[in-house]
């Protein structure tokens, strides 16, 4: 079975990683939600999310894709570099990293994005050396990129498809009666 890592940060958003966990776990993958802070942690919105893994105990080896969600929080998991060591643990091995939202720009500024196609949401989106889509999902390569909350559906069914294949992706679509 195929593992993902989720990683939240106080400030969160919620439709983003609640939703895309929902979307991930509809298609059959194994995913672990950890908090950067070893404790509860608590979305833009209010929501808090308790009895999470720690990132502290976090391997990386362990897991097939990192998704990082967007919200206020992306700040603190850009500014950690304990997340940034994983991070270039997933690029380096070719692993799948997903990020949606605020989110991508942390992929951006540590220098993924260059020379890739890649979304964001549009008021974040700087000159990180690729080619800025606009569109809800951008694949390229290990990369998966989210516009925002409202993409993530897209987004979800884009892990999906990267881990699993289009035939489960198409599945999971059927299964929530996905019209696009």
């Amino acid at each position: 079975m195929k593992k993902v890592a989720l990683l939240l940060a106080d400030g969160f958003e919620e439709l983003e990683a609640v939703g895309t966990y929902a979307m991930l776990s509809r298609g059959g993958l194994d995913v672990d939600i950890y908090a950067l802070s070893d404790k509860d942690t608590t979305g833009r919105f209010g929501l808090t999310c308790s009895k999470l893994h720690s990132f502290s105990a976090l391997n990386a080896s362990y897991y097939d894709a990192l998704v990082l969600p967007g919200g206020p929080g992306y700040e603190l998991l850009e500014k950690n570099e304990h997340v940034q060591k994983i991070l270039e643990q997933f690029m380096d091995s070719g692993r799948v990293v997903a990020a949606i939202c605020a989110s991508p720009t942390i992929l951006g500024r540590a220098g993924y994005l260059q020379g890739k196609k890649y979304t964001c949401f549009t008021s974040m989106n700087d000159d990180f050396g690729g080619a800025f889509t606009g569109e809800y999902v951008a694949v390229d390569g290990n990369i998966i990129t989210g516009q925002s909350a409202a993409a993530t559906v897209d987004f979800g069914l884009a892990i999906i498809e990267k881990l699993l294949g289009k035939e489960k992706a198409d599945q999971v679509k059927k299964s929530i009666y996905y019209k696009k």
